[in-house]
Formats: structure tokens, sequence, C-alpha cells
């Protein structure tokens, strides 16, 4: 049977949050891409996922949020919300991803994301800047919070619409991320509808 038309099975493709998060998406559907630059999974499933955006549906809006649930991640939290400060995180993000997996580098030592960012044209100073600055500071502990307030356990994580979560990667990844938008879908339907 395709992958596609599988059932989409509670608690093993999927699960629910313990508690439900408010969406920021108002009457569009919200995906959240809990992501670790270290994580392999996140690295492997990024390129289908940049592709399943080209072609995701008009009611669905889809962020980022890098995981913090150590001190030692912080840095790589830091390095997104500073390329996302300054427009680049589309441009670089999987730009990041190779640095860290396939030329290896140390991406959570200063001396070393500064000389990566001038390498991929950015301005060093002003992005330590930025990398230090309390914005970013302050975004990376909305980060962590939100990585405790949605229970994330594992990464790669995808929430869908503050409920729905799946943890990991699978080769029916992307359908089930389209399996639970249809839920999501469908629960606001039902909702809107009494």
């Amino acid at each position: 049977m395709p992958a596609a038309a599988q059932q989409l099975r509670r608690d093993v493709d999927y699960r629910l949050l313990p508690r439900p998060q408010p969406v920021e998406t108002g009457d569009r559907i919200e995906v959240i891409d809990f992501f670790f630059y270290a994580c392999p999974y996140c690295n492997e499933l990024r390129p289908r996922l940049e592709t399943w955006r080209q072609r995701k549906p008009a009611d669905v809006v889809f962020r980022r949020v890098p995981v913090v649930r150590h001190d030692s991640w912080v840095p790589l939290a830091k390095t997104y919300y500073a390329l996302e400060a300054m427009g680049e995180a589309e441009r670089l993000h999987a730009a990041v991803f190779r640095g860290y997996h396939v030329e290896e580098l140390s991406m959570s030592q200063e001396k070393v994301i500064a000389e990566w960012a001038e390498k991929h044209g950015l301005d060093r100073e002003k992005f330590m800047s930025i990398y230090r600055s309390d914005e970013v500071r302050q975004k990376v502990e909305k980060a962590r919070k939100m990585t405790m307030d949605y229970d994330i356990q594992g990464t790669p994580a995808i929430i869908v619409d503050g409920k729905y979560s799946a943890e990991g990667i699978s080769p029916r990844s992307i359908d089930i991320l389209d399996s639970m938008i249809r839920l999501a879908r469908q629960q606001r339907s039902a909702k809107n509808a009494k």
C-alpha cells in the first residue's frame, strides 16, 4: 500500500501534546519545525521539508524554532536567531547544517561561527554583535521555554496547530505531516460548525 494511503496512527505516527499550545497564526494552520543543527536526523529531514514547503497548502504557515534542551545547545540556537535577525535564515539555514555535518566545524565556538559567517558573505562584526545581543538572548530563552511547553522530547519534531506532534524521521515523515494538517483542518472545521 502506498505510504500516503496508510492510516495515520495516534501514539505511533504522531501524538497529542499533553497541553495544547496557542498558535500565532490566527485562521491559518501553524506548522513548527523544532530542530537542532547538530541533529543528524534534522539534517536528513531538512531537504524533504524544504521541498514540502514549496507546495504547502495556502492555509498553512511554517515556522522554525531551534530546540534548546541544554545550555550546550544555546550557541546553535543563537546562530539561527542571528541569521534570522539579519534576514539570512532562509539563505543560510542549509549551510549551517552543512557546516556542522559535512565540513565538521565546531559551530558552537564563537571564533568558528564568526569565520563561518564571514565566509558566507556576512559582516563578521555585525553578525557577532547580533549573535551576542539581548534580542537574540531573549529569543533563545523563548525557544528554551517553547521546547518545554511543547514537550519536545527529540528532534526533529514537527508540531501542527499546537496540538499534534511527530518526532524523529521516517520514510513517511511528509505524509504524516500532511495527515496532521488534515486532522487540524478537520478539527477547526468541526469547532467552527458549532
